[in-house]
């Protein structure tokens, strides 16, 4: 006989074959779902090399959603190719002392130009759990505001509890360069939701066991911890880094000297100083050392212009003009936008300077009043025209 301890009581093997065969009585198809979970369970784990799409797939797949950005697409496409080529080889260890490490990301671009939307829609394509989180509520333990673990917390949500599963998503970090540390410094004062948070992240970032609080928060001092291994987790940082630029100048201009640096200043491209952007400026800007061994890819996204703005309006298989011209359509009601009213949306996005982000709210201030007379109207065709466009933001503008 085996007698199996729990937390509050002991059940021997006899007691659990006769526990299983009265759920069989009581409950008709309990043995078959049984039986599939377990088999989806272990059909889940392992990595299928055959179905893991290759880096060429994921970029064209990213095309699909996301315009521009192709340097960003190229290195976040490799990185987490390799990261779950990493995971494969753990399923079917080798015995020849050689062991890939983790590579976690950091994407540095301004707001709106869709750091955010190529984290989430590359967890799409691999269908893995996919959590964003908001760097910025995060405090040290003891203070107001969020533990670290939090962020273990909605991963372990995102998967339904399922921890194998959850142990293989990616979690997305965005506002990252708002936990830099506030002062060279780090003695003066108490840096609880800068340098704090940092090292508080180390021992995701790098891989340990982490006591999870299921539920979240502090609420719950009595619930039972879930130990989360966060060494297959892939973890993806955001962050605009406003100012780095200037960061990036000084360095950039410390290096020339001489003749020959002349001639390369001429090829520096001073309207996109981000391109050139290292390791070394995210320290100038205030991350610790560690965390950026912690991010070994770092990439950028450039600033969106007036072309590329055109193109998310229009060309990605959700662009906001499709999913307008969708919701019309459920009403029977054909809707075209002319070009002029698309250049004045885009106009307004560059003049607020709001990237991606900003044509949304733009197009929902010009469409309300349209989307609430037209499911009623018994009209079948509404022409958004650049004088309604601009009629009806300035209204909404002085609202």
């Amino acid at each position: 006989m085996l007698l199996i301890q729990g937390p509050k009581g002991n059940i021997c093997n006899e007691c659990i074959a006769a526990a299983h065969q009265v759920m069989e009585e009581a409950l008709p198809g309990y043995a078959e779902q049984t039986a599939d979970a377990a088999g989806k369970k272990q059909k889940e784990s392992p990595i299928d090399m055959d179905k893991l799409p290759r880096p060429k797939d994921i970029k064209e797949y990213l095309d699909q959603y996301v315009i521009g950005q192709d340097a960003a697409k190229r290195n976040l496409a490799v990185a987490v190719y390799n990261h779950y080529k990493r995971l494969y080889r753990k399923d079917k260890p080798e015995d020849d002392g050689v062991e890939i490490e983790k590579s976690n990301i950091i994407m540095v671009g301004s707001t709106g130009t869709g750091k955010t939307l190529l984290a989430r829609t590359i967890a799409r394509l691999l269908d893995v759990p996919f959590t964003i989180v908001d760097a910025t509520v995060f405090t040290e333990a003891g203070y107001v505001g969020e533990d670290i673990e939090s962020i273990l917390s909605r991963l372990l949500q995102v998967a339904d509890y399922d921890k194998e599963r959850a142990e293989r998503g990616i979690v997305f970090i965005d506002e990252i360069d708002k936990i830099a540390r506030k002062s060279d410094n780090p003695s003066i004062t108490r840096d609880v939701s800068g340098e704090g948070v940092q090292q508080g992240l180390l021992k995701l970032l790098e891989g340990s066991i982490v006591n999870v609080p299921p539920k979240g928060g502090r609420k719950h001092p009595d619930q039972d911890y879930v130990h989360v291994d966060t060494r297959n987790i892939l973890f993806i940082c955001g962050g605009a880094f406003d100012g780095i630029e200037k960061k990036i100048a000084q360095r950039l201009n410390t290096h020339t000297v001489g003749y020959d640096s002349v001639q390369n200043a001429r090829r520096i491209d001073t309207a996109d100083l981000m391109q050139y952007i290292e390791p070394q400026d995210l320290k100038s800007f205030g991350l610790i050392p560690e965390i950026i061994g912690r991010l070994p890819v770092l990439t950028y996204l450039r600033p969106l212009d007036r072309d590329a703005l055109r193109r998310i309006l229009t060309e990605p298989k959700n662009s906001i003009i499709k999913q307008y011209v969708k919701l019309f359509e459920m009403d029977g009601v054909r809707l075209e936008f002319t070009p002029e009213a698309l250049d004045y949306i885009v106009g307004k996005a560059m003049e607020y300077k709001l990237g991606a982000r900003g044509l949304r709210s733009i197009a929902e201030s010009i469409m309300t009043d349209a989307m609430y007379e037209a499911p009623s109207s018994g009209e079948k065709e509404f022409v958004v025209t650049r004088e309604y466009a601009q009629t009806q933001y300035e209204k909404t503008a002085h609202l």
